[in-house]
């Protein structure tokens, strides 16, 4: 599918078709999209489906008509605007970005000005800043890359922000690599799942702690050993870790450095805290314990970087990660998947078809 013209909010849509081995083109005029919109801040109720005219893509942007988005915590912490000090970057009293979601995948529809790298008809994946709940979503084009051959854009959606926040954790922040053991709690879920898989590519002996239900999971997705919470504590056995990767951060962190090594990194990253300031106090401490030990008690923000979404598609390409997805619901079931994400028992990721 390409996009042939965009003048006056109006996409004139070039749909290719089969017939007899010869590709056709059928036009049509799209002058709306379909939208999950958000008007104040609250529960999935909040949500409401709109039409809103389609955007146009300007100098260095692109317009993809949407295929998937996939939705990770972040998104609900935006949508409920908890912690409060979301508000000073999200807006203080409703959502400054109307749309919610980030993460997607579908086809260039049309390109701005400046863009040369992608053309009209080309699968990308990436992120936007702008709301990706909708038919159609302006992105800049250094926030996309293309889709590997062989991956859905269901798939492609899944990978963005939790692909990336597991890749820096444990390749940047942790430097993990070769006979590293390490241990990734909330290994069945959107980063976990990501993280266990990049840190065998890495090299590491991996361990992951998950509820009895996502065992089998964890386990193909390359974990040599797997904890189930339920029956077992990671943080009394003798086993000692050189990097955990903390999505749950269920125990105090006195417990988990017991089983870090004295030289080990541990990133606490679930991102759950007080209604004021989530997380940051808890950061703090770490920051500040950790000028008292040789263990490194390394707290971060990932950041969307065209790079690593490069690294992440050349893993994708080359089959050493595999999105896991739990479910798929459409457009207009988008505030049951946001349910669904914030009840923190998502295998995988969630991810809404437009």
């Amino acid at each position: 599918m390409g996009v042939t013209r965009m003048t006056g909010g109006t996409v004139g849509i070039e749909h290719p078709s089969k017939d007899a081995g010869r590709t056709t083109t059928v036009r049509q005029a799209a002058e709306s999209m379909r939208a999950v919109v958000q008007r104040h801040y609250g529960p999935p109720s909040a949500l409401e489906p709109a039409e809103l005219g389609i955007p146009t893509p300007g100098r260095g942007e692109v317009l993809v008509r949407v295929g998937a988005v996939s939705l990770h915590p972040g998104d609900h912490f935006v949508m409920i605007g908890r912690p409060y000090v979301l508000r000073l970057v999200f807006g203080l009293r409703r959502p400054r970005r109307g749309i919610p979601g980030t993460d997607l995948a579908g086809v260039v529809a049309a390109v701005g000005k400046d863009v040369t790298a992608l053309r009209p008809g080309d699968e990308v994946f990436g992120w936007t800043g702008t709301g990706a709940l909708a038919e159609y979503a302006v992105v800049p084009a250094d926030h996309l890359v293309p889709v590997p051959d062989g991956l859905s854009v269901t798939e492609a959606a899944a990978v963005p922000t939790s692909g990336m926040t597991a890749l820096q954790a444990l390749r940047d922040i942790a430097k993990a690599g070769l006979g590293d053991r390490v241990l990734v709690t909330g290994a069945s879920g959107g980063v976990g799942s990501f993280a266990v898989q990049i840190a065998k590519s890495l090299g590491a002996e991996v361990t992951g702690v998950c509820s009895t239900g996502n065992v089998e999971l964890v386990r193909s997705l390359g974990a040599d050993h797997v904890v189930d919470y339920t029956s077992t504590d990671f943080t009394s056995g003798d086993g000692r870790y050189d990097v955990i990767l903390d999505n749950v951060e269920r125990h105090p962190l006195v417990d988990v450095r017991r089983v870090l090594t004295p030289t080990g990194t541990m990133i606490p990253n679930s991102g759950h805290g007080g209604r004021w300031i989530g997380p940051l106090g808890r950061i703090l401490r770490a920051r500040m314990l950790s000028g008292f030990t040789r263990q490194r008690l390394k707290p971060f923000t990932s950041l969307g970087k065209r790079d690593d979404l490069l690294v992440l598609a050349d893993l994708l390409a080359t089959g050493r990660i595999t999105p896991a997805i739990d479910r798929a619901y459409p457009l207009d079931e988008a505030a049951e998947a946001l349910r669904h994400v914030a009840s923190g028992h998502a295998r995988g990721k969630v991810v809404v078809v437009i």
